[in-house]
């Protein structure tokens, strides 16, 4: 009994902005440096580029369904559960597949990611891809996930994969800072596939007990029945950058026309004078 007492999550309090237009490059640092929980920016990028954009994914010859036990469709590479070798070598075959989700357009995901470069370039501190000598990450990942019930996309913490990646990755270092999950959403389900967050950063501790020591995924419902959580109501166009340490999930999606599409990317503080970047 007094185990069980021991294992009731600590609820973490949580800084969240919501807003419409374009995202600054002083709030991404803000989540970076913890200072934000979760960022959601409505209308941040064009719906006809989130049209293109989700019509190239549906129609992409680099669409594969996900075999690692989270049910989904993707376009790019995962590190998730891989060992970096493989990682980079995903990475650099699906480059091709990732870049022709863009075309001609202009790539927001890249827009972002050279921006807040420049701005933290001003601050002597570099951004770049993760590498190793088998590749370097792509600036993000298309994901279509596809859980039924409850979840799309079961409750899990990023920081456990990144901190039991393995010595092989430099990006290991990031589990110590935040690991900041960048979204953005080019389609929407017609009803559900919202991101809910909840009110709690797990410790080692934490994810040893619930059984998702390496991967934080998934935590089960009993364990965060009486966690504090915020449902985001995303649409087309919108952008989400949260701090990946707290347990967040996909809520289930009804309407069988338009699917939920994401890109996604991580990153975070290697060191005091390094951002690394990677999917």
């Amino acid at each position: 009994m007094t185990n069980q007492l021991s294992q009731s999550p600590a609820i973490s309090p949580v800084a969240i902005r919501e807003r419409t237009g374009s995202v600054s490059t002083a709030e991404i640092i803000s989540v970076l440096k913890g200072e934000i929980t979760a960022l959601h920016v409505s209308q941040a990028f064009s719906t006809e580029v989130a049209e293109e954009i989700t019509a190239k994914f549906i129609g992409s010859p680099g669409l594969k369904e996900r075999k690692d036990g989270v049910p989904g469709q993707y376009v790019g590479a995962s590190h998730y559960r891989k060992d970096a070798a493989t990682y980079f070598a995903e990475a650099e075959t699906a480059r091709p597949y990732v870049d022709a989700l863009f075309g001609n357009l202009v790539d927001p995901v890249r827009g972002l990611f050279d921006a807040l470069k420049r701005e933290l370039h001003k601050q002597g501190i570099e951004l770049r891809l993760a590498r190793s000598e088998h590749g370097q990450a792509n600036v993000c990942r298309a994901l279509s996930w596809s859980g039924s019930g409850t979840f799309s996309l079961d409750p899990h913490d990023d920081v456990a994969q990144v901190l039991c990646a393995g010595n092989d990755y430099e990006l290991s270092a990031v589990a110590h800072n935040t690991v900041a999950a960048l979204n953005f959403y080019p389609s929407m389900a017609e009803e559900g596939g919202n991101l809910r967050l909840w009110s709690h950063k797990p410790t080692v501790t934490d994810r040893k007990s619930q059984g998702v020591e390496t991967t934080g995924y998934p935590y089960s419902a009993p364990y965060l029945e009486a966690v504090p959580s915020r449902e985001f109501q995303l649409k087309a166009g919108d952008i989400a950058l949260i701090d990946g340490g707290f347990i967040h999930g996909v809520t289930g999606q009804l309407g069988n026309g338009k699917r939920r599409l994401v890109l996604n990317s991580f990153f975070g503080f290697a060191r005091p004078d390094l951002v690394l970047w990677w999917t």
